[in-house]
């Protein structure tokens, strides 16, 4: 069995927290700040196998996005999670899903790519609607699709 952690980000009201935080005991919450966050990713042990961060874009609604990469400073990191077969699962159980190999340029940009540098890009980004469109019925579309994913 794979070792997984599931990372959001910190907020009363932010969706990607509530969800990792509904997702596994094992899961870890990010400080919404460059260094907070630098800090949060340093203190991660390299124990994990697989590392499936979520953060926020207010422009989706009912769209997940998937990041390929994250790069800072024009150094480009490229996850080496299967991507296709993560967006096949969310599609199963209702949830369509794009993938994107256009880094942002913020928070989330920032974080993925720190994990993808410390897990060797064993690592993938999911940005999610706001919590305005985030209910019970959507997290548990979510556990689905990556219970769905590790079985098949």
């Amino acid at each position: 069995m794979q070792k997984v952690l599931y990372v959001g980000f910190k907020g009363k009201n932010n969706a990607s927290g509530m969800l990792t935080e509904q997702l596994s005991s094992e899961h870890l919450l990010l400080t919404n700040s460059f260094e907070g966050l630098k800090k949060d990713i340093d203190s991660i042990c390299k124990e994990y196998d697989h590392i499936i961060m979520f953060g926020v874009d207010k422009s989706l609604v009912s769209t997940v996005r998937i990041e390929k990469a994250a790069a800072v400073a024009g150094e480009k990191m490229v996850s080496c999670f299967n991507t296709e077969r993560l967006a096949g699962s969310l599609k199963v159980v209702g949830i369509s899903a794009v993938i994107s190999d256009n880094p942002t340029a913020y928070l989330c940009n920032e974080a993925y790519w720190h994990v993808l540098k410390k897990f060797s890009g064993r690592a993938v980004f999911i940005h999610i609607p706001t919590i305005k469109y985030v209910d019970e019925s959507y997290i548990n579309k979510i556990k689905q699709a990556l219970k769905y994913m590790e079985e098949s």
